[in-house]
């Protein structure tokens, strides 16, 4: 069986996309729970978004760049 590139890359995508959700979910748990920690959870779940989206970004400059020199 032979890995190339794309199938790599489109397993690690798959984890950061699974991993970013579940921990998206786990701070909006513990932010319904914990009044004393509301803040710290909001920004964490804040955090979690944004390196979601500059993921989703590099990732589609790494095929960008990919197609362009293939």
């Amino acid at each position: 069986m032979e890995v190339t590139i794309d199938d790599l890359s489109l397993f690690v995508i798959s984890i950061i996309r699974t991993g970013a959700a579940l921990r998206f979910l786990y701070c909006m748990v513990r932010l319904s729970g914990a009044e004393e920690e509301a803040g710290q959870y909001r920004k964490r779940s804040k955090n979690t978004v944004v390196f979601w989206i500059i993921a989703e970004c590099i990732w589609q400059l790494k095929d960008i760049v990919l197609y362009y020199y293939t």
